[in-house]
């Protein structure tokens, strides 16, 4: 794929910025997109004193939408409608959102570790009802944790789960996905499969609270993946 900016919506919280941080060092031109712009800007700023080479810019999410064929939603679920209303009047068609949303009990000040029903099925389905006509909503990065992205020190070595109904903007996800070392991206299928990998989420916060630890997942004797 092209060295093209990568917007991240809500890339000033820990996964988007973890994901800039990678994408960044992997030579990647990131912008970190914010309600704020001046939060964007001041997350952009941390990220250069750490990567000094890398190409960030901070903006106001409707402007670091329009910056990028790969828009990344990493926002939590109480936010999501929210933000993707706010995008209706910039995102455009052909574009592709990613969604990595869980709807975590969280969001309505329950556990962490328990999953809110969402009509639609899914944050991920939810998502592609509310994106204008001609974005492709493709589903990924649910099972990465940011404290492991945030921290280039530590390697990673860990499977991504990728679902969409579309096979060209997936496989394109999956090539952006891979351009952080130690991630591989699997075809998990359709977009309805984001309901069962969602709820990996609150597995993984399950088990890592009561290991100490930041376990992801691994699919075994999948020596390539197919797409």
């Amino acid at each position: 794929m092209s060295d093209e900016p990568v917007p991240i919506i809500g890339g000033t919280g820990a996964l988007g910025f973890g994901l800039a941080l990678r994408w960044a060092a992997a030579g990647l031109p990131v912008i970190i997109g914010s309600r704020s712009a001046e939060r964007a800007e001041e997350a952009a700023g941390k990220l250069r004193e750490r990567l000094p080479d890398a190409s960030v810019e901070g903006l106001e999410n409707a402007e670091a939408a329009q910056r990028g064929p790969i828009v990344v939603l990493a926002v939590p679920f109480r936010n999501q409608s929210e933000n993707l209303t706010n995008l209706r009047e910039v995102l455009r068609e052909g574009q592709i959102l990613v969604d990595s949303t869980v709807p975590l009990a969280a969001a309505l000040s329950g556990r962490a570790t328990r999953l809110l029903g969402v009509p639609q099925g899914s944050a991920a389905e939810q998502a592609q009802e509310m994106v204008p006509d001609g974005v492709t909503v493709v589903s990924a990065l649910h099972t990465v944790g940011g404290a492991k992205l945030g921290d280039l020190d530590h390697a990673l070595d860990e499977d991504v789960p990728v679902m969409g109904d579309k096979r060209e903007p997936k496989k394109r996800v999956a090539d952006l996905i891979a351009r952080i070392d130690g991630l591989r991206p699997v075809n998990a299928g359709l977009l309805e499969t984001a309901r069962l990998v969602e709820g990996i989420t609150p597995l993984l916060i399950s088990v890592n609270s009561r290991n100490k630890t930041h376990a992801g997942i691994r699919f075994t004797q999948l020596p390539e993946p197919k797409w």
